[in-house]
């Protein structure tokens, strides 16, 4: 099943205007753009993995106040992440975004006003789990505002726990208790 024209076309340029922080995230993009034009699908169709890659829309809320980020303690993925989750076909991943921060956190998504409802980040990562359930997740990472102040109500079901971290903390994280790419988008977090 194919992606909407449309649709698709705005896909392929949220990733394309991604100013790459890193070379890791240059040839994320490169990578990321490269499947774009092999393929005609980009949604998980059938759970976990199929097909691989598929699109993920990560958001951090951010606190603008000290810069704390919120994560959550994911219950399959053994690590601190982000919120977000799969984009659903026919879904832009700003939608995803909307709709994934209802469901995990119960709170109206508010995109950080210097990014709108665009990516500031771009990651492609082999996900962990048994054989059968490992593939690659293309992930585009928003931005929300938040306070340390905003009541959640976390999905207990997806997650042991949310926290803030400061990006000191997140620095000072073992590094395998984090998303591999977190400490990056932290500091490309700064550069806004």
């Amino acid at each position: 099943m194919q992606a909407t024209t449309g649709l698709f076309d705005e896909i392929y340029a949220l990733i394309d205007r991604l100013q790459p922080f890193d070379d890791l995230e240059a040839r994320h993009r490169s990578e990321c753009l490269a499947w774009l034009h092999e393929t005609d699908d980009v949604f998980r169709r059938v759970k976990p993995r199929t097909p691989s890659p598929h699109l993920v829309a990560y958001f951090l809320l951010r606190d603008d106040q000290d810069g704390s980020v919120l994560m959550v303690d994911h219950i399959k993925a053994g690590l601190w992440l982000p919120t977000g989750g799969h984009v659903e076909p026919g879904e832009h991943p700003a939608q995803t975004v909307r709709r994934e921060v209802m469901e995990e956190l119960g709170v109206p998504a508010v995109f950080q006003p210097e990014l709108g409802e665009r990516p500031l980040f771009l990651t492609v990562t082999d996900t962990v789990g048994t054989l059968e359930q490992r593939h690659t997740d293309v992930s585009l990472w928003f931005v929300l505002t938040s306070s340390r102040d905003q009541v959640f109500t976390p999905d207990p079901d997806e997650f042991r726990g949310i926290r803030w971290w400061t990006p000191q903390e997140v620095s000072d994280a073992d590094p395998k208790t984090l998303d591999p790419h977190m400490g990056r988008m932290i500091a490309k977090l700064a550069t806004l």
